[in-house]
């Protein structure tokens, strides 16, 4: 059989295979609720919120629902349910994930013209619903760019004033690295902590946007929804050399971060282990509960010596997953989700739980619903955020990025020029893998 009509067997099969999945295809009543999964750790506090949300939709619309948190193996799982012919109804995932759901056919087409409420959301976070494909493929839910939180405290205490370049950010990562900011008399602190691992591709996650910040990046849109790589562009390379010299030539870096995901990233903040973060807007209330409020301060990421349009932007979309019993239930969930009730409720206003960080409804005063004026430099850097590009499927290109930065990172023998001229050939096979060269 031919390589096309092999896809569209196996594409036929599969679609085949998810007709009758989804939680509502049994009898009884309590299989019969909505089932909707999270990215979200059981029993935390962004859980809650999510059980919150689920509930006031249940009771604005009759419509019984069934939340589960799901934080490790999340798509694996997904993985085991598709084959189980058992989807659930509804998943809210990342934005970056819509390619690799939509080619596994996973995910039901949303006619966005019939969603209610949809003229009044964010036409960039529309965008990101929108798969390689051209078709929309989910219901925008949650946005957000990134910034820095860092030790305001440890910054007063070495005189240094807010770093406006990636130069004054390495002089005071150098600082906390050596000058003691924390006062203990140890040699204990690091300028920045960064999730590095190859987990779930967080070196790349990572670096991405000092990659935009400096005008690079992965793929670049070439015509006709084709791509071409450009990990070695000079932009590109001069943003990852930066951070390999953060762990090899100042080593401003916390010891084990090539290992960390962001889990434990976060504990190393916490701990006063490094004093500089690069994250998104979901931690901040949690850090202020846990090193105090006085002693945080957030502040854009410098742009690099060659410019650029900005951090990486991501959210979450609420995804109508294949094969549900309940169609009508699905839509109705994702436009909840998506008013201006929904958002409200998923921003948890500055308390920890956020699952809605940025709205993405043009309702929605953020200021008027979060009193820390730090949220408001997460949304000034969603101005000019960068989505990841709408190839077939991202999952790939971001696994083998990170495992091409997280090499030169934990190994300071490497060239980085070299090393991603080799990574921008295994970009340019897997776009052709993926029929998006």
């Amino acid at each position: 059989m031919s390589r096309r009509l092999l896809g569209v067997a196996m594409a036929t099969t599969l679609a085949v295979t998810l007709t009758g999945c989804g939680s509502g295809g049994t009898s009884t009543s309590t299989d019969d609720a909505l089932e909707i999964w999270i990215r979200q750790a059981p029993d935390s506090d962004s859980a809650k919120t999510a059980q919150k949300l689920a509930e006031a939709f249940t009771q604005a619309s009759g419509v019984q629902t069934r939340v589960v948190a799901l934080l490790d193996d999340f798509e694996t799982k997904l993985q085991q349910q598709a084959a189980q012919r058992d989807l659930p109804d509804i998943v809210i995932n990342d934005t970056a994930q819509i390619g690799n759901m939509q080619t596994q056919g996973w995910l039901t087409e949303v006619d966005r013209a019939s969603i209610a409420g949809a003229d009044k959301l964010s036409e960039v976070a529309w965008k990101a619903a929108t798969a390689g494909d051209g078709k929309t493929w989910a219901v925008p839910f949650s946005a957000q760019a990134f910034a820095i939180i860092a030790r305001k405290d440890w910054r007063e205490k070495v005189g240094m004033e807010v770093p406006q370049t990636w130069e004054e950010l390495t002089e005071l990562a150098k600082a906390f690295t050596e000058q003691d900011p924390d006062g203990n008399g140890e040699n204990d602190t690091s300028g920045f902590v960064i999730p590095a691992s190859t987990k779930r591709g967080y070196a790349s996650w990572y670096a991405s946007s000092f990659i935009y910040g400096n005008g690079g990046d992965f793929v670049a849109p070439s015509g006709s929804g084709t791509f071409t790589a450009t990990m070695n562009d000079p932009k590109s390379v001069e943003a990852v050399q930066y951070l390999q010299n953060q762990f090899c030539e100042t080593k401003t870096v916390n010891p084990g971060a090539v290992n960390n995901d962001t889990a434990v990233t976060h504990e190393v903040f916490e701990k006063g282990q490094g004093g500089i973060y690069l994250t998104g807007p979901y931690v901040l209330a949690r850090f202020v509960d846990s090193i105090g409020t006085d002693n945080i301060e957030v502040y854009p990421v410098p742009k690099g010596p060659s410019g650029g349009p900005g951090t990486l932007g991501e959210g979450e979309n609420v995804y109508l997953m294949a094969g549900s019993a309940n169609p009508d239930g699905q839509k109705k969930f994702a436009e909840f989700a998506a008013s201006a009730e929904g958002q409200r409720i998923g921003m948890n206003k500055d308390a920890n739980g956020a699952i809605v960080r940025l709205p993405v409804n043009s309702e929605v005063d953020m200021a008027a619903e979060r009193q820390d004026p730090r949220w408001q430099v997460f949304q000034d850097a969603y101005a000019n955020a960068v989505y990841a590009h709408p190839v077939p499927n991202w999952a790939p290109i971001r696994q083998t990025t990170a495992d091409a930065i997280n090499a030169v990172w934990a190994d300071c023998a490497k060239d980085v020029k070299a090393e991603m001229d080799a990574l921008n050939t295994k970009l340019t096979q897997e776009l052709q893998n993926q029929k998006a060269s």
